[in-house]
């Protein structure tokens, strides 16, 4: 195991592992609650708030030692609250004690098979967390704007691809279903009390520093990096749309910054590369940029409750926005490979 100073020192001396976002008058000095701050994106937007010059507050409820956030060293560089967001009392605390300007919410249960196994929990979190931080946030004089992180798994299954913002939202398993309903409740809170708010559906995201290993990115870099064959848990066929974590976090950042705009207010935004590809693809593209090229990955065929097929439009965040990602699969894998390499030589002497 290696030592806890250089795990500290994760993510901060390679290239691959930093956020660019200049310094610029929108974000300098502005108060920004990040919920589930030490999360996959949750880490990446708030290194790179930071690094705009905001002043962060995170929110986490569970200790994550490994989680990017906190081995890049940045955790030292925010206000850190211990709280539920669930916990109504905590919620107008933060807004009121810290002046919250802006807030992204992040914070909830992302993993499909726990909500598969345990629904309750991920209901909890991802719905009833959603309606009591917009409760806090209408009663807060302070709060200007909110980003609610939905998801491409919020419009369920459809025949016609790919999948605009006008799209039905006709989700049917418990993780999904949690998504739809925290959409319609942040709808609910700006058609009802004008609440300034706007909702992210992004693609799947990918990069380091997601400890997830049962989803295919990192398990089958972790895989590859050992000298192992990947294993996919579905038949492979699965089609997704992949977006890397760096372009994810400048979609919420561009969001954020034209939220006061009449035609962003209230909408929903997709996400993603317009670029969709099956599970087995993705797997094949991993091994490809690896140093073990001659690995084969096992099929289980086992996953259930998962749709087939999902990829987005991002037209409305082209044209509104002027978003558009800027890394390509294969660039987006290397610095992730690269991120996994250094994780695994100082976590686990790899």
């Amino acid at each position: 195991m290696a030592s806890e100073r250089a795990l500290e020192g994760l993510g901060v001396n390679t290239r691959a592992n930093e956020v660019d976002v200049e310094r610029n008058s929108f974000w300098l000095d502005r108060p920004v609650l990040v919920t589930g701050c030490c999360g996959f994106l949750g880490s990446w937007l708030t290194i790179a708030l930071v690094d705009a010059g905001a002043s962060v507050v995170g929110l986490v409820r569970d200790q994550v030692p490994f989680s990017h956030l906190r081995l890049s060293g940045y955790i030292e560089r925010i206000s850190l609250v211990r709280g539920d967001v669930t916990d109504y009392a905590c919620m107008e605390r933060v807004l009121n004690e810290y002046e919250i300007d802006t807030i992204f919410h992040l914070a909830a249960q992302t993993i499909v098979t726990i909500a598969n196994r345990a629904p309750l929990s991920t209901f909890e979190t991802n719905v009833k967390g959603t309606w009591t931080l917009l409760e806090a946030a209408r009663r807060s004089p302070k709060v200007a704007r909110v980003l609610v992180a939905s998801s491409d798994k919020a419009y369920g299954v459809h025949d016609k691809l790919p999948y605009t913002e006008d799209t039905p939202l006709r989700a049917c398993y418990p993780y999904d279903v949690s998504k739809s309903c925290a959409e319609l409740i942040a709808r609910t809170y700006y058609a009802t009390y004008n609440l300034p708010l706007a909702i992210t559906r992004c693609a799947n995201l990918y990069g380091g520093g997601d400890l997830n290993w049962s989803r295919v990115f990192p398990g089958t870099i972790r895989s590859v990096l050992l000298g192992e064959r990947p294993v996919i848990r579905s038949d492979g066929t699965m089609i997704r749309d992949y977006l890397y974590v760096r372009d994810a976090v400048n979609a919420y950042l561009t969001l954020a910054a034209n939220l006061e705009r009449p035609e962003v207010k209230g909408e929903a935004f997709n996400f993603g590369t317009s670029a969709p590809r099956s599970v087995l693809e993705i797997v094949q593209a991993i091994i490809a940029v690896s140093d073990h090229p001659e690995l084969e990955p096992i099929v289980l065929g086992e996953v259930r409750n998962e749709i087939p097929a999902q990829y987005l439009d991002s037209s409305k965040a082209r044209r509104i926005l002027g978003w558009q990602p800027h890394y390509t699969l294969e660039e987006g894998l290397r610095e992730a490979m690269s991120w996994y390499r250094e994780f695994l030589s100082c976590a686990h002497g790899f």
